[in-house]
């Protein structure tokens, strides 16, 4: 059987993770340095897709560590509505795989003529959007020849936790970047069968998480749509209480983002209310009754715990993706580049 693009991409997370935490080290520093001397009230962030949800990763990471704010700023306020924003005492944080799309482009630039310091995260260190930055975070992943962004995406979203180490002098993060390639390689080798055996014919699930895991899970709803043609939506495991919950009855597809942090008591409290109404619930990094338990790699720092988890969710989407008949590498109707104004 000839191996995916997708699959060969996933494979290649721990050295590329490798890569980039070695040549892009100095390029790291500099920009934490410019973060420090700035001392921002406000982080905001700009970006669509996958690169939105290292965004959101990111943000709950910056607010948990730093006490700083983040916000998403909509590219469209600067391409179409060409409306300025005071940024004085911002920065801005821009994501994409390409660095290449125009709103996102015109955006990074508008932020920093409002003020802002503005940084860069992307494959492409001669991207439109590196040259429209600051400062510049090379992921360095190499090719990505499959539509569904993978090796970036985690890159991505190591790259603003290596920023954000290094902004904060943090010793621990430090530690937990560091560690970051060997913690993605044991991930690789997670078991998730009993979740594709439920996935397999399923036509619709709900993807749950808290605080940076709520960012992978909906990355995983994203994923499950584009590669697998399964209507996935993610939601916050208190969010997903308010309304969405009234459609779970029996046999329903949940599959629970849980970590070791603080906010795992709550996601067991939400997997164990939906396995009551009847629901199919799968869970990592705890025990919920009524759900099975998925394995995940334990010991991890909570920051980097939920992007663990993403690589072994990458692993199984591509194998769930051809058990059900699709090639994950064409997803219908999309492109590798989607350029937006």
């Amino acid at each position: 059987m000839t191996i995916s693009h997708m699959a060969a991409e996933v494979a290649e997370i721990p050295e590329v993770a490798a890569r980039f935490l070695d040549l892009s080290r100095d390029a790291v520093q500099a920009a934490a340095a410019a973060l420090r001397d700035r001392d921002p009230d406000l982080v905001i962030t700009v970006a669509r897709g996958s690169s939105d949800h290292a965004a959101t990763y990111l943000k709950y990471a910056v607010e948990l560590l730093a006490g700083v704010p983040v916000a998403s700023v909509g590219p469209s306020i600067a391409s179409i509505y060409r409306r300025p924003l005071r940024l004085g005492r911002a920065a801005c944080i821009g994501i994409s795989q390409s660095g290449r799309s125009p709103d996102i482009v015109e955006m990074m630039r508008a932020a920093g003529a409002g003020g802002a310091l503005t940084l860069a995260i992307t494959n492409f260190e001669d991207a439109p959007m590196a040259e429209a930055s600051a400062h510049c975070l090379p992921l360095r992943a190499g090719a990505e020849r499959s539509v569904a962004a993978t090796k970036t995406f985690v890159t991505s979203a190591l790259a603003g936790l290596a920023l954000l180490a290094e902004w904060q002098e943090d010793a621990d993060l430090r530690a937990a970047v560091a560690g970051a390639p060997d913690a993605f390689g044991r991930a690789l080798a997670l078991d998730w069968s009993p979740l594709a055996a439920r996935l397999s014919r399923a036509q619709s699930a709900y993807v749950l998480g808290r605080g940076p895991g709520f960012a992978i899970a909906a990355e995983a709803a994203l994923k499950f749509k584009e590669t697998c043609g399964l209507h996935a939506e993610s939601y916050s495991a208190a969010e997903v209480l308010h309304g969405p919950s009234a459609i779970v009855q029996a046999r329903f597809p949940v599959f629970a983002l849980g970590v070791e942090d603080a906010a795992l008591p709550h996601v067991v409290a939400t997997a164990e209310r939906l396995a009551a109404q009847g629901a199919d619930v799968f869970l990592t990094g705890g025990d919920a009754a009524g759900a099975m338990r998925l394995p995940s790699v334990d010991g991890l720092h909570p920051l980097l715990s939920p992007l663990v988890l993403a690589v072994a969710f990458y692993r199984f989407v591509e194998e769930l993706a051809r058990r059900r008949g699709f090639d994950p590498d064409t997803p219908p109707h999309l492109r590798k580049v989607t350029e937006t104004m």
